[in-house]
């Protein structure tokens, strides 16, 4: 199945738009856990079953499974999404972006080793760094536009000599020439309300994805108000305030709730 359907399917059948992001800190597990990077698995694996008739997808950052030497933990987190969420879509987070031979062996170890749905790619190499993820044509690619993070702006927001802003021109070729196969979608931060709305307006079905909720302190009201149309999804992330709820042995079920607010207050927002 395309990761389009995907995600349309998991947003019907869970009535949501909350992306679970998988970001796991050995520093930060519960009770025992804490520090033991070898509980990686089933810590992140609680939480995608206390989460996964909640969320519309699931995003595993890379490297804070790398950083670990956790990459098995990775793969077996993903098998185990894919097993007990099997409508769920995982987008694998690495922004990924490099060309030719090098580009061919990121989509193999992503949608080869790791099975991921959909893969996040940094666009500001030119089309020729996203074309070998093409080849795989049920699979999404997500590429980074308008982020959340406040230095985004020393480059995304820069002026171009024919007119517009930079992260304007990345929205404009992800919605024509780039998506010949409808397989990409967006990065744009939830830090910037009025950006989500403008590359809404520029690409009005690409799916967005959305992340800076919670911890980062994004505005999910106005988020949801500058993104949501029925005709272009978003896919809005929630990591930290998520995974770490709780430092108790109720993580999970502090996971739980918190996902469920989420949820609802994402749902409340629409239009």
């Amino acid at each position: 199945m395309k990761f389009s359907d995907m995600l349309r399917q998991a947003q019907q059948a869970h009535d949501s738009m909350l992306c679970v992001g998988l970001d796991p800190e050995p520093s930060r597990f519960p009770g025992d856990w804490r520090g033991d990077a070898s509980q990686t698995f089933e810590f992140c694996s609680a939480i995608v079953d206390a989460t996964k008739d909640l969320a519309c997808a699931f995003k595993p950052q890379i490297a804070y499974f790398a950083a670990q030497r956790a990459e098995d933990a990775l793969e077996r987190l993903i098998a185990h999404i894919h097993q007990v969420a099997p409508g769920v879509p995982v987008i694998l987070d690495a922004k990924r972006g490099d060309i030719g031979a090098t580009a061919e062996q990121y989509a193999s170890e992503a949608f080869g080793r790791y099975r991921a749905d959909a893969l996040t790619l940094s666009p500001f190499m030119g089309f020729d760094s996203i074309e070998p993820y093409l080849r795989h044509p049920d699979k999404g690619l997500i590429l980074l536009c308008r982020t959340s993070n406040p230095g985004g702006s020393d480059l995304q927001a820069q002026a171009l000599a024919g007119g517009g802003l930079l992260y304007e021109h990345i929205a404009r070729l992800a919605a024509g020439p780039w998506n010949a196969g409808g397989q990409l979608g967006l990065v744009v931060g939830a830090t910037f309300p009025g950006e989500i709305a403008r590359v809404r307006e520029l690409a009005p079905t690409l799916p967005l994805l959305i992340p800076g909720i919670g911890a980062q302190g994004g505005d999910a009201e106005a988020t949801v108000r500058a993104g949501f149309r029925e005709a272009g999804p978003i896919i809005v992330s929630s990591s930290r305030a998520v995974l770490y709820a709780s430092a108790g042995e109720d993580f999970a079920l502090a996971a739980r709730r918190v996902a469920q607010a989420t949820r609802q207050q994402l749902n409340a927002a629409k239009p």
